[in-house]
């Protein structure tokens, strides 16, 4: 993969980004630390037990959480957006953070009191969303169109599951709104062990799809006669995507638009390089959901704004604007 100058000013200006995102995560927080007080407790934690207790157990696995998490998600919109040459399609959208509610709140609600189940049934109802998803669509062949509206068949099917466990049981609904909304407060580094290897694999897989993925732009027709096994190079997309945004909403709850945002603007900042946009687009997401968290807990200190409020607000007048640009287009 050969790097022009101004792809090397991107990458280089985005790792800087994340670097500097990550360091003002651990550096700030609801409870404050001064200078000197930071830099002992990083430096002579024994020197500074308080400070290096609130380092380790907090801030770290916090910063660590919001860098995966924005990660994986953005990840994940990517190959979706790639594999169904949709521009609209994401995590949230297609059915996968829908999937993984409506599993959250049926265990809140058959085991209310083991809350440390939450973590495994939202990986596994996105898993097992997915994999529906896949099974009906092909079907169809794996056709694109399939699999987004198969997508938005299952949301609508597990948004309403939700409702109704809602409804059912209001105790139930304190503890899914947290969830829901999507937060990184408390989370411990127990609670990535797993994801971040996953989200990680994930990438790397990602990264060998780059080509064939490249070549769909072409469409089906001519990236099968230009030696692209189109419904696997999909299925294997599909895949990571889905594991990708299962790992990360496991433990970051049901972030929204992370998926959706950053790939657009990463597609724009290198050219349309899927390759590129692949590296690119995980440090965007980073990045955003580093930032977004930093806000949420320094605007209202000590009172911490969930993430996911942030992530909302910005989406939505996206996503928005993106469709009515797309209806423009299509003559709507």
């Amino acid at each position: 993969m050969k790097f022009h100058r101004r792809d090397a000013v991107v990458l280089c200006g985005a790792l800087l980004l994340l670097c500097l995102s990550a360091f003002l995560s651990l550096r700030y927080g609801s409870t404050h630390l001064s200078a000197t007080a930071f830099w002992g407790a990083l430096l002579h934690p024994d020197a500074y037990p308080h400070g290096a207790l609130i380092l380790r157990a907090i801030r770290l696995p916090r910063m660590l959480a919001g860098l995966f998490a924005g990660a994986g998600l953005a990840l994940s919109g990517t190959l979706l957006q790639h594999a169904t040459d949709n521009p609209l399609a994401a995590p949230n959208i297609i059915g996968i953070n829908a999937g993984a509610g409506f599993f959250v709140i049926l265990s809140l609600s058959l085991f209310p009191t083991l809350y440390s189940l939450t973590p495994f049934a939202a990986f596994g109802g996105a898993m097992l969303t997915a994999l529906c998803i896949l099974i009906l669509s092909g079907r169809q062949g794996l056709n694109k169109t399939a699999v987004v509206l198969c997508g938005v068949a299952f949301s609508a099917l597990f948004g309403a599951g939700i409702s109704f466990f809602s409804v059912l049981n209001e105790d139930v609904l304190a503890s899914y709104t947290a969830f829901s909304v999507g937060g990184l407060q408390g989370v411990t580094m127990q609670e990535l062990s797993f994801p971040i290897p996953m989200i990680i694999l994930c990438f790397a897989g990602a990264l060998l799809l780059a080509r064939p993925l490249q070549l769909f732009c072409l469409g089906d027709t001519l990236a099968a006669s230009l030696g692209v096994s189109v419904r696997r190079t999909r299925l294997l997309a599909l895949v990571l995507a889905a594991a990708s945004a299962a790992a990360a909403v496991s433990f970051a709850g049901l972030l929204g638009f992370v998926g959706l945002l950053v790939p657009h603007t990463a597609r724009r900042l290198t050219g349309g390089h899927v390759k590129r946009e692949l590296i690119l687009s995980p440090m965007g997401g980073a990045i955003l959901l580093l930032l977004a968290d930093l806000l949420g807990r320094l605007l209202f200190r000590p009172t911490e704004i969930p993430v996911g409020i942030f992530t909302a607000l910005l989406g939505v007048p996206f996503f928005l604007t993106l469709l009515l640009r797309r209806c423009r287009h299509a003559g709507m």
